[in-house]
């Protein structure tokens, strides 16, 4: 590792570079994993917490560069398919998880953040489950590798597939595990499949409450303390306030020009979009790596591929649809 003063540098300047717009999402991912192996993070819990408020105001910001009518249609979309999605996920990585002999609370939670919402999904069923550093660790870096997998090759699939934005942006938020890598891959792809993909994920995301409660409802653990702690992604009603007075401010008041004000506003959210996947990129560390084992990982992998292909299968037959 290389020395502190070195690590402030390359952290603020990588921090600078996204701000400013020099480096994109997945430019500044690379520099987050580069910084991970080179050096040892100078602020890993504040960078954690930053991270994760950084996000939710960047998806904020993202949405006054949407229309409402098209987040709401591909909101009431994304229930049926989250639902659906996520009920086979789940049955599907817990006998995974059963065949493969991977520790029960590992597996439920690789499976939850595989179906879910990432690391969202962990944190949320870790307490529920009670459980200790192993297992969220070796879940977190096993659907971390993968997370930072998706957002350079989902993209690079998606054009050799010869995927329509709306299908790029529902399968984006359908089979990549966090919200930062769903909005990162498919600002990448482009705007369209941002529009899309945002909402249909969100949607996914709140079905960590559903599935939270319902694993505390089967556990001896169920006190109210639990529940209380349960993430609820309640800027989701920001981003819809954002989108809907994007789509219906113009109209109301004609003579006053908005929209270079909400094309601004969308350009922080890109920005923050690319800090935010440098911060979680440079959260990584080779400690949480040596967590994850061989039958996890075997886990993990092949439950993303099964489920990512069926919902491409199911994108390109047109059984669903934005």
């Amino acid at each position: 590792m290389k020395t502190n003063s070195t690590a402030q540098i390359f952290f603020f300047a990588a921090i600078l570079l996204g701000v400013t717009g020099v480096a994109s999402p997945p430019v500044s991912l690379a520099m987050g994993l580069a910084f991970a192996f080179l050096f040892e993070h100078p602020y890993p819990t504040k960078s954690k917490h930053l991270a994760h408020l950084l996000l939710q105001a960047s998806v904020v910001l993202l949405g006054f560069g949407m229309n409402l009518g098209q987040v709401l249609s591909a909101g009431r979309a994304g229930l049926v398919y989250s639902a659906i999605g996520i009920g086979c996920t789940l049955a599907l990585g817990l006998s995974l998880g059963r065949l493969f002999r991977v520790e029960k609370i590992s597996s439920t939670l690789i499976t939850a953040g595989t179906a879910i919402c990432g690391g969202s999904a962990i944190a949320a069923l870790g307490p529920v489950l009670e459980a200790g550093e192993e297992p969220i660790a070796i879940s977190l870096g096993t659907v971390f590798l993968l997370n930072s997998i998706a957002l350079f090759l989902f993209p690079i699939l998606g054009h050799g597939l010869h995927l329509s934005q709306a299908q790029f942006g529902v399968w984006a938020a359908l089979a990549i595990h966090d919200t930062s890598s769903v909005v990162g891959a498919a600002a990448r792809f482009g705007p369209a499949a941002l529009a899309i993909a945002v909402p249909v994920k969100l949607v996914r995301a709140l079905w960590i409450v559903p599935v939270s409660i319902g694993y505390a409802a089967l556990s001896s653990s169920t006190d109210e303390k639990k529940r209380d702690r349960l993430p609820i992604p309640w800027f989701l009603l920001w981003f819809l306030l954002a989108a809907a007075v994007s789509s219906m401010l113009p109209g109301w008041l004609p003579q006053l020009d908005s929209r270079p004000v909400f094309a601004m506003l969308t350009n922080f959210g890109k920005s923050g979009l690319s800090v935010t996947l440098f911060l979680v990129g440079s959260s990584l560390n080779r400690k949480a790596i040596s967590h994850v084992g061989v039958w996890p990982l075997a886990q993990a992998v092949l439950l993303w591929i099964i489920s990512a292909s069926a919902s491409l299968w199911a994108i390109e037959r047109g059984w669903i649809t934005p």
